[in-house]
């Protein structure tokens, strides 16, 4: 039985590390699976999806690649504003001390704001002359600039006085919104003309194609599956890896039956659309939905270091964490409740299990079973949660937002610190009643491991009424009270939310963070309850397939796009991107008996609708010559 928990181990390590070849976990027809159609079959997308600037740039991470490569090597005069962005978001997760030699570097480089020299009397900044006439057209513009070297970046032309002005003023203070403005400014500009020459590029056919690609049906052959790592209500959970690309995922398998028996198909989709709206760092995403004929597979961003509650009481020596640890964790932690909050979905269920470690040692939010979504201004009820977690409002069973999250937040950070819960000692045989009584009534007590600034963020996230509860104060938007507590005074929250602060701790990648396969006990098989055809619009609005920025991600991440994004000579369109070519029609040969090789269905041209031709053939002529 130990040779069985050990070669599944082995398996799924060799998995994780991308196996013994050079394709890293790729299937040897990885580039069969994610052949590029051919651009006429592409076309139709552009009346189906959103097709606008705030999606396509702002949104999707191939999209957004793509129009910096169609600026950089198409439109050199537009790459300028893209570098302004790039070199705002470098300031904004920038440390406090950097921020503001780089703001005046930003400044001076783009904005055209000059300044004295710092050793002498006068350090103000003053404004570089700039005669030219804001509103003439770009191409002046910047002929104009090009005649001085050091005006070259700037990006006056789409920005007003007033806006400079501010920057000016503010420049010398460091704020981590000095350029906001201007930023809000610079992409309007870029989603008008820019974007519009865009979507009449080759490289905005080129996203069309991945985007076909992203649409392709998703079944059990997508995958290889490896080891159960664990069991979710309605079914195991086990280890799989993408065949095209190598990447390692967790399967959620729901058992179609068992959901039919709890009459648990509600739950289900709205925990796979709570998912499926998510797209945040601190919380599992969605990359896959697809359905097999048992089950329905909820695919996930896989987690191998094991979850909090592991490590507080199981990694050796006393438990929980030091104060450091710990405040690492909460931070990151608040910011995936953030996003839920902002996107209106109270979670339910925060608690150390619910909890995982990556393999670098960040936290996310898993387990979105109980979460549900929360309209603008209203509130909800229900008795759900986790016993010792729920917060006194969810007790009694009164209306709430928010609030409930707010207070398990406080029972996490408390057992963090203290290694145990603030309600109940770690395995004490206790009446359920009696916990729900202590929540509602007893003060928790606080040891010499806590400091004053960790107790005073506790006692404020675990007050008994939600009107004086930290984080309840502005609805969707209580973090940002939980942020300014003196507890994370020391968190540089946009490096935190990058994700450029190094973990307290790296979990071992040749360790197995999971119970032995032979101790996660199987679930037993249901009877009595049949499938029908009853059952089949339920399945259909569950099996969407690929979700579009976990997938996009996976195809950047794994360096499938960097090897198959590939243009023709001088950038010229390649031939599934040429809309006039022709299907390659097969030469006869002198064995004419021998096995012919067929165009691919994907690679053949069709038939393109008149409104698409119409639009579409002016900018491949343009873009081919």
């Amino acid at each position: 039985m130990e040779l069985e928990n050990i070669v599944a181990n082995t398996v799924y390590l060799k998995a994780r590390e991308g196996g013994s070849d050079s394709n890293k976990g790729k299937s040897k027809k990885w580039r069969k699976i994610l052949q590029f159609p051919h651009i006429s079959q592409c076309l139709h997308l552009k009346d189906k999806i959103d097709v606008t600037y705030g999606y396509v740039i702002d949104q999707q991470p191939i999209g957004r690649i793509l129009f910096r490569l169609f600026c950089e090597n198409k439109k050199p005069i537009y790459h300028r504003y893209i570098a302004f962005l790039d070199n705002v978001t470098r300031y904004e997760i920038e440390y406090d001390e950097n921020r503001l030699k780089i703001g005046r570097d930003i400044g001076k480089r783009f904005l055209g704001i000059d300044f004295f020299d710092e050793d002498s009397e006068n350090g103000e900044p003053e404004v570089m002359d700039n005669s030219t006439d804001t509103t003439a057209n770009n191409e002046n513009t910047i002929s104009k600039c090009n005649l001085s070297g050091e005006k070259d970046e700037l990006v006056l032309d789409v920005l007003n006085d007033d806006l400079i002005s501010k920057v000016r003023e503010k420049i010398t203070h460091g704020c981590k919104e000095l350029f906001e403005p201007c930023t809000t400014a610079v992409k309007s500009f870029l989603a008008g003309e820019p974007f519009s020459e865009f979507e009449v590029s080759m490289y905005f056919h080129r996203y069309l194609q991945w985007k076909w690609l992203e649409g392709q049906q998703i079944t059990y052959k997508t995958f290889r599956m490896y080891r159960v790592l664990g069991k979710g209500g309605f079914g195991e959970v086990c280890a799989c890896q993408v065949r095209a690309t190598g990447k390692m995922y967790a399967c959620k398998k729901l058992e179609k039956k068992r959901i039919k028996k709890r009459k648990g198909e509600s739950m289900v989709l709205i925990e796979k659309l709570i998912l499926q709206k998510i797209n945040s760092r601190f919380v599992v995403n969605l990359a896959y939905a697809y359905e097999t004929k048992d089950a329905l597979c909820l695919v996930l961003t896989i987690m191998n270091g094991g979850d909090l509650k592991f490590h507080i009481y199981n990694m050796g020596g006393e438990p929980g964490f030091e104060l450091a640890r710990a405040r690492f964790y909460a931070a990151e932690v608040v910011c995936g409740l953030e996003h839920l909050h902002q996107q209106g979905i109270v979670y339910r269920d925060c608690k150390p299990e619910n909890l995982l470690l990556d393999d670098h040692g960040h936290v996310r939010i898993s387990d979105l079973g109980l979460a549900v979504e929360i309209p603008d201004g209203e509130m909800v009820r229900g008795r759900v949660g986790t016993v010792g977690y729920m917060a006194p409002e969810v007790i009694d069973n009164e209306k709430y937002s928010f609030s409930p999250d707010w207070f398990s937040f406080g029972c996490l950070i408390y057992e963090m610190i203290e290694g145990q819960a603030p309600f109940r000692l770690r395995k004490e045989k206790v009446k359920r009643e009696e916990v729900d009584r202590r929540v509602k009534e007893e003060l928790e007590k606080y040891s010499h491991k806590f400091s004053d600034e960790a107790k005073s963020l506790c006692q404020q996230l675990l007050s008994k009424t939600v009107k004086t509860r930290l984080g309840c104060r502005n609805g969707r938007f209580g973090a940002r009270e939980v942020k300014l507590h003196q507890f994370f005074n020391c968190i540089n929250w946009k490096r935190l939310e990058a994700g450029m602060v190094d973990p307290p701790f790296v979990p071992d990648p040749h360790a197995v963070y999971a119970k032995d396969v032979l101790d996660i006990e199987q679930f037993s098989t249901v009877k009595g309850v049949n499938l029908d055809a009853s059952d089949e619009n339920f399945y259909t609005k569950f099996n969407t397939g690929s979700v579009s920025i976990s997938w996009q991600n996976e195809m950047v991440e794994t360096e499938c796009f960097r090897e198959l994004n590939v243009f023709g000579i001088d950038e010229c369109p390649t031939p599934d991107l040429l809309i006039t070519a022709q299907p390659v029609v097969e030469k006869p040969g002198c064995f004419p008996f021998r096995r012919k090789k067929k165009q691919s269905a994907r690679s053949q041209p069709v038939p393109i609708p008149d409104h698409l031709l119409t639009s579409q053939s002016v900018s491949v002529t343009e873009v081919a010559s």
